[in-house]
Protein backbone atom coordinates (compact mmCIF):
# COMPACT_ATOMS: atom_id res chain seq x y z
CA UNK A 1 0.00 0.00 0.00
CA UNK A 2 1.03 3.54 -0.96
CA UNK A 3 2.83 4.91 1.81
CA UNK A 4 1.05 7.77 3.88
CA UNK A 5 3.64 10.26 3.10
CA UNK A 6 2.78 10.29 -0.11
CA UNK A 7 -0.69 10.30 -0.27
CA UNK A 8 -1.52 14.04 -0.07
CA UNK A 9 1.89 15.10 -2.35
CA UNK A 10 -0.25 12.95 -4.80
CA UNK A 11 -3.42 13.77 -4.55
CA UNK A 12 -1.99 17.50 -4.76
CA UNK A 13 -0.47 16.71 -8.06
CA UNK A 14 -3.75 15.04 -9.38
CA UNK A 15 -5.83 18.04 -8.36
CA UNK A 16 -3.51 20.44 -10.02
CA UNK A 17 -3.59 18.45 -13.34
CA UNK A 18 -7.29 18.57 -13.36
CA UNK A 19 -7.55 21.61 -12.74
CA UNK A 20 -5.20 22.47 -15.55
CA UNK A 21 -6.92 20.34 -18.08
CA UNK A 22 -8.85 22.67 -19.62
CA UNK A 23 -6.45 24.69 -20.35
CA UNK A 24 -4.74 22.27 -22.35
CA UNK A 25 -7.95 20.65 -23.71
CA UNK A 26 -8.08 20.69 -27.72
CA UNK A 27 -11.46 21.70 -27.56
CA UNK A 28 -14.54 22.67 -25.10
CA UNK A 29 -16.00 19.28 -26.17
CA UNK A 30 -12.93 17.22 -24.47
CA UNK A 31 -13.94 19.45 -21.44
CA UNK A 32 -17.76 18.93 -21.71
CA UNK A 33 -16.94 14.73 -21.73
CA UNK A 34 -14.24 15.23 -18.65
CA UNK A 35 -16.96 17.52 -17.14
CA UNK A 36 -19.76 14.21 -17.70
CA UNK A 37 -17.07 11.86 -16.68
CA UNK A 38 -16.96 13.65 -13.34
CA UNK A 39 -20.52 14.46 -12.75
CA UNK A 40 -21.32 9.88 -13.60
CA UNK A 41 -18.13 9.71 -11.24
CA UNK A 42 -19.72 11.20 -8.11
CA UNK A 43 -23.11 8.93 -8.97
CA UNK A 44 -20.27 6.08 -8.62
CA UNK A 45 -18.46 6.81 -5.21
CA UNK A 46 -22.01 6.63 -3.92
CA UNK A 47 -23.13 3.44 -5.40
CA UNK A 48 -19.77 2.10 -4.12
CA UNK A 49 -20.51 3.07 -1.03
CA UNK A 50 -23.85 0.50 -1.04
CA UNK A 51 -22.30 -2.00 -3.08
CA UNK A 52 -18.46 -1.82 -1.96
CA UNK A 53 -18.46 -0.97 1.14
CA UNK A 54 -21.74 -2.40 2.66
CA UNK A 55 -22.14 -5.25 -0.15
CA UNK A 56 -25.40 -4.65 -1.30
CA UNK A 57 -25.99 -4.66 -4.83
CA UNK A 58 -28.80 -1.48 -5.77
CA UNK A 59 -29.96 -1.86 -9.19
CA UNK A 60 -31.87 1.44 -8.63
CA UNK A 61 -29.12 3.55 -8.09
CA UNK A 62 -29.65 5.57 -11.87
CA UNK A 63 -33.28 5.58 -11.13
CA UNK A 64 -32.46 7.59 -8.29
CA UNK A 65 -30.15 9.98 -10.35
CA UNK A 66 -32.96 10.31 -12.63
CA UNK A 67 -35.06 11.47 -9.69
CA UNK A 68 -32.46 14.34 -8.56
CA UNK A 69 -32.46 15.34 -12.33
CA UNK A 70 -36.25 15.70 -12.68
CA UNK A 71 -36.20 17.51 -9.20
CA UNK A 72 -34.59 20.17 -10.98
CA UNK A 73 -35.67 20.52 -14.09
CA UNK A 74 -39.46 20.38 -12.70
CA UNK A 75 -38.75 23.26 -10.24
CA UNK A 76 -36.73 25.41 -12.46
CA UNK A 77 -38.55 25.08 -15.68
CA UNK A 78 -41.94 24.69 -14.57
CA UNK A 79 -42.25 26.47 -11.53
CA UNK A 80 -39.25 29.13 -11.79
CA UNK A 81 -37.43 27.98 -8.58
CA UNK A 82 -33.71 29.10 -8.13
CA UNK A 83 -31.46 26.37 -9.60
CA UNK A 84 -29.50 26.03 -6.08
CA UNK A 85 -32.93 25.79 -4.35
CA UNK A 86 -33.72 22.82 -6.65
CA UNK A 87 -30.26 21.81 -6.57
CA UNK A 88 -30.86 21.45 -2.41
CA UNK A 89 -34.28 19.77 -2.51
CA UNK A 90 -33.31 17.26 -5.62
CA UNK A 91 -30.28 15.98 -2.87
CA UNK A 92 -32.80 15.71 0.06
CA UNK A 93 -36.19 14.12 -1.73
CA UNK A 94 -33.89 11.44 -3.16
CA UNK A 95 -32.47 10.52 -0.13
CA UNK A 96 -35.83 10.43 1.65
CA UNK A 97 -37.59 8.08 -1.33
CA UNK A 98 -33.90 6.37 -0.89
CA UNK A 99 -35.10 6.01 3.10
CA UNK A 100 -38.54 4.41 2.02
CA UNK A 101 -36.86 1.92 -0.51
CA UNK A 102 -34.11 1.44 1.54
CA UNK A 103 -36.10 0.34 4.86
CA UNK A 104 -38.50 -1.89 2.17
CA UNK A 105 -35.79 -3.32 -0.10
CA UNK A 106 -33.38 -4.16 2.57
CA UNK A 107 -35.45 -6.60 4.29
CA UNK A 108 -34.35 -9.18 1.53
CA UNK A 109 -30.57 -10.25 1.44
CA UNK A 110 -28.26 -11.40 -1.62
CA UNK A 111 -29.99 -11.41 -5.02
CA UNK A 112 -33.35 -11.14 -3.61
CA UNK A 113 -32.14 -7.44 -2.56
CA UNK A 114 -31.03 -6.96 -5.88
CA UNK A 115 -34.08 -8.12 -7.93
CA UNK A 116 -36.35 -6.06 -5.93
CA UNK A 117 -34.16 -2.80 -6.20
CA UNK A 118 -34.35 -3.44 -10.15
CA UNK A 119 -38.05 -3.48 -9.77
CA UNK A 120 -38.06 0.20 -7.99
CA UNK A 121 -35.50 1.34 -10.62
CA UNK A 122 -38.17 0.46 -13.20
CA UNK A 123 -41.01 1.90 -11.49
CA UNK A 124 -39.18 5.01 -11.21
CA UNK A 125 -38.37 4.93 -15.27
CA UNK A 126 -42.27 4.00 -15.66
CA UNK A 127 -43.25 6.64 -13.48
CA UNK A 128 -41.35 9.35 -15.12
CA UNK A 129 -42.56 8.02 -18.87
CA UNK A 130 -45.99 8.07 -18.03
CA UNK A 131 -46.42 11.00 -15.55
CA UNK A 132 -47.15 13.53 -18.76
CA UNK A 133 -48.38 16.45 -16.60
CA UNK A 134 -45.31 16.31 -14.18
CA UNK A 135 -42.81 14.85 -16.03
CA UNK A 136 -43.58 16.18 -19.73
CA UNK A 137 -43.62 12.38 -19.97
CA UNK A 138 -41.82 10.60 -23.08
CA UNK A 139 -41.02 14.06 -24.34
CA UNK A 140 -38.29 14.82 -21.48
CA UNK A 141 -37.55 18.51 -20.03
CA UNK A 142 -35.90 20.73 -22.35
CA UNK A 143 -33.98 24.03 -21.91
CA UNK A 144 -33.25 23.56 -18.12
CA UNK A 145 -31.32 26.32 -16.69
CA UNK A 146 -27.61 26.34 -16.18
CA UNK A 147 -26.31 27.23 -12.57
CA UNK A 148 -26.98 30.46 -11.84
CA UNK A 149 -23.67 32.57 -10.82
CA UNK A 150 -22.81 32.85 -7.23
CA UNK A 151 -21.82 36.51 -6.44
CA UNK A 152 -19.12 37.59 -9.37
CA UNK A 153 -18.95 34.27 -10.66
CA UNK A 154 -20.95 32.50 -13.28
CA UNK A 155 -21.37 29.31 -14.81
CA UNK A 156 -22.50 29.91 -18.51
CA UNK A 157 -19.35 28.48 -19.97
CA UNK A 158 -17.96 24.93 -20.39
CA UNK A 159 -14.77 26.17 -18.63
CA UNK A 160 -16.78 27.52 -15.50
CA UNK A 161 -18.93 24.50 -14.94
CA UNK A 162 -16.09 22.55 -15.37
CA UNK A 163 -14.60 23.60 -12.53
CA UNK A 164 -17.82 24.02 -10.32
CA UNK A 165 -18.54 20.40 -11.34
CA UNK A 166 -15.24 19.29 -9.91
CA UNK A 167 -15.57 21.39 -6.97
CA UNK A 168 -18.38 19.20 -6.31
CA UNK A 169 -16.24 16.14 -6.86
CA UNK A 170 -13.81 17.22 -4.58
CA UNK A 171 -16.11 17.59 -2.23
CA UNK A 172 -17.98 14.16 -2.96
CA UNK A 173 -14.44 12.43 -2.50
CA UNK A 174 -13.55 14.39 0.83
CA UNK A 175 -17.25 13.66 2.50
CA UNK A 176 -16.98 9.93 1.39
CA UNK A 177 -13.41 9.51 2.97
CA UNK A 178 -14.76 11.04 6.17
CA UNK A 179 -16.99 8.51 6.12
CA UNK A 180 -15.24 5.46 4.86
CA UNK A 181 -12.51 6.35 7.34
CA UNK A 182 -14.72 6.54 10.55
CA UNK A 183 -16.59 4.09 13.02
CA UNK A 184 -19.31 4.26 10.61
CA UNK A 185 -17.23 3.21 7.89
CA UNK A 186 -15.95 0.39 9.68
CA UNK A 187 -19.75 -0.77 10.54
CA UNK A 188 -20.45 -0.59 6.59
CA UNK A 189 -17.22 -2.59 6.02
CA UNK A 190 -18.21 -5.64 9.39
CA UNK A 191 -21.86 -5.50 7.22
CA UNK A 192 -19.93 -6.39 4.22
CA UNK A 193 -17.74 -9.19 5.70
CA UNK A 194 -20.22 -11.30 7.50
CA UNK A 195 -23.75 -9.53 8.95
CA UNK A 196 -23.67 -12.47 11.57
CA UNK A 197 -20.61 -11.41 12.89
CA UNK A 198 -21.10 -7.84 12.27
CA UNK A 199 -24.50 -8.75 14.33
CA UNK A 200 -22.42 -9.96 17.47
CA UNK A 201 -20.02 -6.53 17.31
CA UNK A 202 -23.20 -4.70 18.19
CA UNK A 203 -23.86 -3.31 14.85
CA UNK A 204 -27.43 -2.59 14.33
CA UNK A 205 -28.00 -4.47 10.48
CA UNK A 206 -30.52 -2.37 9.60
CA UNK A 207 -30.30 1.01 10.55
CA UNK A 208 -26.75 0.97 9.64
CA UNK A 209 -27.69 -0.71 5.59
CA UNK A 210 -30.27 1.64 5.81
CA UNK A 211 -28.00 4.60 6.18
CA UNK A 212 -25.50 3.57 3.65
CA UNK A 213 -28.70 3.31 1.15
CA UNK A 214 -29.67 7.11 2.03
CA UNK A 215 -26.36 8.49 1.81
CA UNK A 216 -26.22 6.48 -1.00
CA UNK A 217 -29.07 7.81 -3.14
CA UNK A 218 -28.31 11.34 -1.90
CA UNK A 219 -25.29 10.97 -4.02
CA UNK A 220 -27.08 9.99 -6.94
CA UNK A 221 -29.77 12.79 -6.69
CA UNK A 222 -26.24 15.36 -6.03
CA UNK A 223 -25.04 14.22 -9.18
CA UNK A 224 -28.57 14.17 -11.31
CA UNK A 225 -29.14 17.51 -9.99
CA UNK A 226 -25.46 18.53 -11.95
CA UNK A 227 -26.31 16.32 -14.99
CA UNK A 228 -29.23 18.71 -15.18
CA UNK A 229 -27.95 22.25 -14.82
CA UNK A 230 -24.91 21.06 -17.30
CA UNK A 231 -26.95 18.53 -19.70
CA UNK A 232 -29.79 21.06 -19.88
CA UNK A 233 -32.16 18.36 -21.41
CA UNK A 234 -32.81 14.99 -19.30
CA UNK A 235 -35.48 12.19 -20.70
CA UNK A 236 -37.05 9.08 -19.14
CA UNK A 237 -34.04 6.93 -20.35
CA UNK A 238 -31.45 8.37 -17.70
CA UNK A 239 -33.97 6.02 -14.89
CA UNK A 240 -32.96 2.74 -16.93
CA UNK A 241 -30.39 0.25 -15.24
CA UNK A 242 -28.37 0.16 -18.09
CA UNK A 243 -27.32 3.03 -16.91
CA UNK A 244 -26.68 1.61 -13.22
CA UNK A 245 -24.49 -1.20 -15.00
CA UNK A 246 -22.83 1.70 -16.32
CA UNK A 247 -21.71 2.60 -13.01
CA UNK A 248 -21.39 -0.84 -11.65
CA UNK A 249 -18.64 -0.88 -14.89
CA UNK A 250 -16.57 2.59 -13.62
CA UNK A 251 -16.29 0.55 -10.05
CA UNK A 252 -15.03 -2.65 -11.37
CA UNK A 253 -12.34 -1.33 -13.35
CA UNK A 254 -11.05 1.12 -11.09
CA UNK A 255 -11.58 -0.68 -7.67
CA UNK A 256 -14.34 -1.53 -5.70
CA UNK A 257 -14.48 -0.55 -1.78
CA UNK A 258 -11.50 1.56 -2.67
CA UNK A 259 -12.17 5.56 -2.46
CA UNK A 260 -10.51 6.57 -6.26
CA UNK A 261 -11.41 3.32 -7.97
CA UNK A 262 -14.97 4.63 -9.57
CA UNK A 263 -13.63 7.99 -10.72
CA UNK A 264 -10.58 6.41 -12.00
CA UNK A 265 -13.03 3.86 -13.93
CA UNK A 266 -15.69 6.96 -14.76
CA UNK A 267 -13.02 8.61 -16.81
CA UNK A 268 -11.18 5.81 -18.12
CA UNK A 269 -14.60 4.21 -19.61
CA UNK A 270 -15.97 7.81 -20.16
CA UNK A 271 -13.18 8.49 -22.65
CA UNK A 272 -12.77 4.92 -23.95
CA UNK A 273 -16.78 4.92 -25.20
CA UNK A 274 -15.60 8.45 -26.57
CA UNK A 275 -12.74 6.88 -28.61
CA UNK A 276 -14.49 4.08 -29.75
CA UNK A 277 -17.32 6.41 -31.07
CA UNK A 278 -16.50 6.27 -34.47
CA UNK A 279 -17.73 2.03 -34.42
CA UNK A 280 -20.84 3.28 -33.94
CA UNK A 281 -23.34 0.52 -33.11
CA UNK A 282 -20.41 -2.26 -32.92
CA UNK A 283 -18.24 0.34 -30.75
CA UNK A 284 -19.41 -2.57 -27.91
CA UNK A 285 -17.99 -5.58 -30.03
CA UNK A 286 -14.87 -3.72 -28.77
CA UNK A 287 -16.14 -2.63 -25.60
CA UNK A 288 -17.47 -5.44 -24.38
CA UNK A 289 -14.29 -8.05 -24.33
CA UNK A 290 -12.15 -5.29 -23.15
CA UNK A 291 -14.15 -5.13 -20.19
CA UNK A 292 -14.33 -8.77 -19.68
CA UNK A 293 -10.02 -8.80 -19.83
CA UNK A 294 -10.05 -6.25 -17.31
CA UNK A 295 -12.41 -7.91 -14.91
CA UNK A 296 -10.23 -11.52 -15.90
CA UNK A 297 -7.27 -10.13 -14.94
CA UNK A 298 -7.73 -7.18 -12.39
CA UNK A 299 -10.68 -8.48 -10.59
CA UNK A 300 -9.66 -5.92 -7.46
CA UNK A 301 -9.97 -3.13 -10.15
CA UNK A 302 -7.03 -1.42 -10.99
CA UNK A 303 -6.10 0.40 -8.07
CA UNK A 304 -7.02 -2.79 -5.54
CA UNK A 305 -4.29 -4.64 -8.42
CA UNK A 306 -2.16 -1.85 -7.67
CA UNK A 307 -2.51 -1.98 -3.77
CA UNK A 308 -1.97 -5.63 -3.81
CA UNK A 309 0.86 -5.21 -5.91
CA UNK A 310 2.86 -2.77 -3.11
CA UNK A 311 1.13 -5.04 -0.47
CA UNK A 312 2.97 -8.12 -1.80
CA UNK A 313 6.11 -5.94 -2.74
CA UNK A 314 6.19 -4.52 1.34
CA UNK A 315 5.79 -8.74 2.25
CA UNK A 316 8.65 -9.88 0.06
CA UNK A 317 11.10 -6.47 1.46
CA UNK A 318 9.87 -7.33 5.48
CA UNK A 319 10.99 -11.36 4.28
CA UNK A 320 14.47 -10.07 2.55
CA UNK A 321 15.33 -8.18 6.19
CA UNK A 322 14.50 -10.41 8.80
CA UNK A 323 16.55 -13.51 5.96
CA UNK A 324 19.24 -11.08 6.34
CA UNK A 325 19.06 -10.14 10.01
CA UNK A 326 18.84 -14.32 10.14
CA UNK A 327 21.96 -15.11 8.11
CA UNK A 328 23.78 -11.81 9.78
CA UNK A 329 22.78 -13.33 13.19
CA UNK A 330 24.01 -16.88 12.14
CA UNK A 331 27.31 -15.19 11.08
CA UNK A 332 27.93 -13.77 14.18
CA UNK A 333 27.16 -16.67 16.55
CA UNK A 334 29.78 -19.06 14.37
CA UNK A 335 31.97 -15.95 15.35
CA UNK A 336 31.16 -16.29 19.00
CA UNK A 337 31.84 -19.60 18.99
CA UNK A 338 35.21 -19.61 16.51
Amino acid sequence: MMSKTWQKPLLAVLLVLAIAFPMVAANDYYIYVMSLAYIMAIAAVGLNLILGYTGQLNLAHAGFMAIGAYTVGILTVDYGVPYWVAFVIAGILSAVIGFFAGLLSLRLKGHFFSIFTLCVGFMIYLIIEKSDALTHGTVGIIDIPAPTGIGPIRFDNTWSQYYLVLFFLVVSLWLMSRIVHSLLGRAFVAIRNGEDLAETLGINLMRTKVLAFVLSTFYAGMAGALYAGFVRFIGPAMALESHTFDMIAFILVGGIGTLFGPLLGAILLTWLTQSLQFLQDFRMIVFGPLLILLVMYFPQGLIGYWRERQARRAAASMQDRRLQRSVIGSQQEVSTNA
